[in-house]
């Protein structure tokens, strides 16, 4: 138990359903729906899609989606990839031809067809009561009468000024009055409000055929952007079976490449080869062993994945073939020799996790990739269109390099835990390039410190990023110290790394526990 004294989040606890999300009104919305006898995945939806209005810097209909869903908390897992794809006309050639080696993160080229729309329309297709009529109204409340900007919100608001005063459209949009919105400000984006309308009217089609889609297309062709009418029109979610491993009696499930899941899958496969309990949560041995089997995991995603419609991604032997030859390998008194790995982005996302009074199960994610995505906003619609193109490779016989048709490698990755089949944690970490290493850092704070939910989310972190381990403020000068005698170069981490969320479901009491991370303002709430 907490102390207190000190300032601390609490754990929310309900035993009908439960939200967790980055922001009080979206878990106020998901509660709402849930009340009105909304399902799991309706709840998500309905967050998500207000999330896109009042957080903008992280998520909206120009993103993409993944989710796991576990109907009533127990048997089959569905993985939905609602990622989008390059356009067709998108060949590693034509940009080698032209002296371009990388994706920029402002360009055209960096959009991929937006994937969430569909994806929602799925979701809710198969695990859903409501439909997008009903579950936008909220979003288009938001977009049309006006949101107040929330404190961390207005943060990354500030540190986006200089990339909207650059992007396209972005300051008729974006900058209101020419400047960042602060904490308190009320923003109208009536432009978004209608194209919400319209696909709560229209439904998907809506959004990828017609004068939104086309609006879409005119805007980007005419920056340069390779991107046809076709290419959003046949753009569609795959339905898949998720991918695991177990650590510490716990079934842990990630949806399957072009997602980076089965890079936690890898760090947890290496850390289940060392006893972590015998080291304090917070030292210099943990730490050091975290950083370590990130280093290897993300060695093997940059080397190994990417979308297996174009790649083979044997998701078996790496599980096994990177713990088996790296676990050994490590030591506790310096760091290992490896390969310098430069992820092409490091974006943002939000998370929500839903259960609802059926325990039907819903890990759910949405981004826009960096915050503010790509900094171009459609000319009528009020889209703000995600970057996540840029996480292509332009190198040929590179496993993530671009391709017409192709999903890039992606980043955001919703998680589930089950023990024999059933569903005991739906959760999720966001922050870019952090969500590996922070998933598998709350999953290790509970199963191996027992931690509860919220003490798992609030421990100190770092992300090792590029040979560098950044670490925010809360860990200790000691332990900074101690990690640099063992050779990791460090640094603060600013700003924060990405916040999460979790709910525990206990099945014996009938209890769910809720946690929300402060560092994005999460909020969770139950009934």
């Amino acid at each position: 138990m907490r102390n207190f004294h000190l300032a601390g989040r609490s754990t929310v606890h309900a035993q009908n359903a439960m939200v967790a999300t980055s922001h009080p009104l979206a878990a106020l919305t998901a509660i709402e729906v849930l009340r009105a006898g909304g399902t799991a995945a309706d709840g998500a939806v309905a967050a998500c899609a207000l999330l896109g209005v009042i957080e903008p810097q992280s998520t909206g209909i120009g993103g993409d989606c993944f989710a796991l869903i576990q109907p009533k908390g127990e048997g089959k897992i569905v993985a939905y990839n609602g990622s989008g794809r390059a356009p067709m006309a998108a060949k590693a050639e034509w940009y080698l031809e032209r002296n371009m080696h990388a994706i920029p993160l402002t360009s055209a080229h960096a959009v991929s067809i937006p994937g969430a729309v569909d994806a929602w329309a799925t979701i809710l297709r198969d695990h859903g009561k409501l439909g997008l009529d009903t579950l936008l109204q909220p979003a288009i409340k938001a977009a049309e009468d006006g949101y107040i900007v929330a404190p961390r919100i207005a943060f990354d608001w500030k540190n986006g000024f200089e990339k909207l005063k650059k992007g396209t459209n972005t300051e008729r949009y974006l900058l209101p009055r020419g400047k960042p919105a602060v904490a308190g400000d009320v923003i109208r984006q009536p432009e978004l409000g209608q194209t919400l309308r319209a696909i709560a009217k229209g439904g998907r089609d809506a959004f990828y055929k017609g004068a939104i889609a086309d609006d879409m297309v005119e805007t980007l062709r005419g920056i340069g952007g390779l991107h046809t009418a076709d290419d959003f029109a046949r753009h569609s979610t795959e339905t898949t079976a998720p991918i695991g491993t177990m650590y510490k009696g716990l079934d842990v499930w990630q949806c399957p490449p072009n997602g980076p899941g089965i890079t936690m899958l890898v760090m947890l496969n290496i850390l289940s080869r060392f006893d972590l309990a015998k080291f304090p949560a917070i030292s210099v041995e943990r730490f050091h062993l975290e950083a370590e089997a990130a280093r290897v995991a993300y060695m093997m995603r940059e080397q190994r994945i990417g979308d297996p419609a174009f790649v083979d991604v044997d998701v078996a032997g790496i599980l096994k073939e990177f713990a088996d030859e790296y676990a050994p390998r490590i030591r506790m008194d310096r760091v290992l020799d490896l390969p310098k790995v430069s992820p092409p982005m490091n974006p943002s996302t939000v998370y929500i996790t839903v259960v609802d009074k059926d325990r039907n199960v819903c890990s759910f994610i949405n981004s826009i990739a960096h915050s503010f995505g790509s900094a171009i906003v459609s000319n009528k619609t009020g889209v703000l269109l995600q970057n996540r193109g840029a996480g292509f490779r332009i190198q040929p016989g590179h496993p993530n390099c671009i391709a017409p048709g192709k999903r890039p490698l992606h980043t955001i990755i919703p998680a589930l835990a089950t023990r024999n089949g059933r569903a005991v944690m739906p959760y999720g970490v966001m922050g870019g390039q952090y969500q590996p290493v922070g998933q598998v850092h709350v999953l290790t704070n509970m199963l191996d410190y027992g931690c509860d939910v919220q003490e798992a989310i609030d421990m100190p972190r770092g992300l090792h990023y590029e040979n560098v381990y950044q670490l925010e403020d809360g860990v200790p000068a000691e332990i900074v110290e101690g990690l640099r005698k063992l050779g990791h170069q460090t640094t603060s981490v600013i700003p924060p790394l990405g916040g999460g969320q979790a709910i525990w479901i206990d099945w014996d009491k009938g209890t769910l526990t809720g946690g929300s991370d402060p560092r994005k303002d999460g909020c969770a709430l139950g009934y």
